[in-house]
């Protein structure tokens, strides 16, 4: 019998979603200021964390919590006169913040705020002669950055400013013969990246371009006998990964393939019932950024749909915000 590296679930861990505990906990990190050593050494993940911490509050109807008129101001303060965004007002602007800052925008619907134009100048400038995106003016390479240039210029609705072509031809030249996608041609298949890539591509209109089949038993090999999803082989199960690789899934109509009921019971072992909050793996200390992605994935499983809002498998944003804004890219059918 093959081994795996797993973890164990206690019998004493939490069986129920422990939505209000979820509530509270988001809240105050949203409340957490300069006086809290968290927030000083977490600067660099500033607007990450924002859009992780509101995002998951509008999934279980708790965004009347977060101060918007707060927010939208420091937004506009972390906009660079080249368009980028930045993280915080210390830091150099870069696509991942651009987009987390892009998304809190449109769940506010106040993109009118900043200046979308300089947004969509900052991400062509980004785009290299062979389709990819740098993150920032440093030049690093990697296909997440595809996804943030795309997925940013869709919800300004300036795609037209980029190649996409040449973005198109760059992404399928990091697919790899498992079905997978890389970080750039060459690079191990990756649950992040796919998902990166699958996002660029339904984006774009491109997913007939992707081994469905192939991809989606890559994608469910991820699924370990605790039923936590890892991100490659060999891996620990770790909740993120309930949204990378069940996104992707559900991108290409393939969501079923894997042991729902089993992931569940995963998910909901992950959560801090003192705290409230989702962590990494059960025990361990939770976190805006899991917490997000714990409750996204029980989203995509249609947990709870009186208490968590749908979510839109490609941009991680509620299913209402993208109806509003009449973005709805299509994904593969299910088979």
């Amino acid at each position: 019998m093959a081994l795996h590296k797993d973890v164990i679930i206690s019998k004493d861990a939490p069986k129920e979603f422990l939505l209000e505990k979820h509530v509270q906990f988001l809240t105050a990190y949203a409340a957490k200021g300069d006086e809290d050593y968290e927030f000083v050494i977490t600067e660099y993940l500033r607007m990450n964390g924002i859009y992780w911490c509101l995002t998951a509050l509008d999934l279980v109807g708790g965004l009347d919590h977060a101060d918007k008129k707060g927010i939208v101001e420091f937004i506009k303060q972390c906009q660079y006169p080249t368009g980028g965004i930045s993280c915080s007002q210390r830091c150099d602007p870069h696509l991942l913040h651009s987009l987390s800052a892009i998304q809190v925008l449109t769940l506010f619907d106040a993109l009118g705020e900043i200046d979308v134009d300089g947004v969509a100048s900052f991400v062509a400038g980004l785009q290299q002669e062979d389709g990819s995106f740098a993150g920032d003016e440093w030049g690093e390479i990697d296909t997440r950055f595809s996804f943030c240039a795309i997925a940013c210029l869709s919800l300004i609705n300036r795609l037209d400013v980029v190649n996409i072509d040449a973005a198109v031809d760059f992404i399928v030249r990091c697919m790899n013969f498992d079905g997978g996608f890389g970080r750039c041609p060459g690079s191990e298949s990756h649950s992040g990246q796919i998902y990166c890539c699958l996002g660029t591509l339904a984006i774009l209109g491109k997913l007939h371009l992707v081994d469905a089949d192939a991809l989606g038993w890559w994608l469910c090999e991820r699924q370990l006998p605790s039923g936590g999803l890892n991100g490659r082989p060999e891996k620990l199960p770790d909740v993120c990964y309930s949204w990378w690789v069940l996104a992707s899934l559900k991108i290409i109509g393939r969501l079923h393939w894997i042991d729902k009921d089993k992931l569940v019971r995963y998910i909901l072992a992950c959560q801090d019932d003192e705290t409230g909050g989702i962590a990494d793996r059960p025990g361990d200390m939770a976190d805006p950024f899991h917490t997000l992605f714990g409750v996204a994935g029980l989203s995509l499983m249609g947990l709870l749909p009186n208490e968590i809002k749908a979510i839109n498998p490609i941009f991680c944003m509620p299913e209402n915000v993208m109806q509003r804004i009449r973005l709805q890219p299509k994904l593969l059918e299910i088979v």
